[in-house]
């Protein structure tokens, strides 16, 4: 018997890919900084899809990961981000020149849409103590 487990609906215009059984596939993000590519432009907003046990295979394989294991999230990372801006080749490379808190923020969010299926957090106001849920997906400031 298959499962199907499905996702929490995506908002309109965000681009996310929807298979037609209701699992979210890709999620967008926003960078804390930004990915500075060769000609000095800033790329920001990005997409990352779930990963697939082939994902997360491979790369035990590959000799950089051998030789220090820290270089496992880097090659995960460029097998599941799509897109970050304008570029759309993203690979080993494009992750190592990205800022360490970018880095950071792609791990966590990767963490969070593989091993929870969104993107939300559950936080509390430390001046009123009120409950609510934000969207760790990036975006402006005062959108969730």
């Amino acid at each position: 018997m298959r499962r199907t487990t499905a996702a929490a609906p995506a908002p309109a215009g965000h681009g996310d890919h929807d298979t037609g059984a209701g699992l979210r596939t890709e999620f967008p993000f926003r960078l804390p900084r930004g990915y500075v590519d060769e000609h000095g432009t800033v790329h920001r907003d990005g997409v990352m899809r779930l990963a697939t046990a082939r994902d997360e295979l491979v790369p035990l394989r590959d000799d950089r990961v051998r030789e220090n294991s820290a270089y496992l999230s880097v090659v995960l990372i460029s097998r599941v981000v799509t897109r970050i801006g304008t570029v759309d080749d993203i690979h080993p490379g494009v992750v190592e020149d990205l800022f360490a808190s970018d880095l950071a923020f792609l791990q966590d969010f990767y963490r969070r849409i593989n091993a929870e299926g969104h993107t939300r957090a559950a936080v509390t106001c430390p001046s009123c103590q009120e409950e609510f849920a934000v969207d760790l997906a990036g975006g402006r400031l005062g959108e969730s």
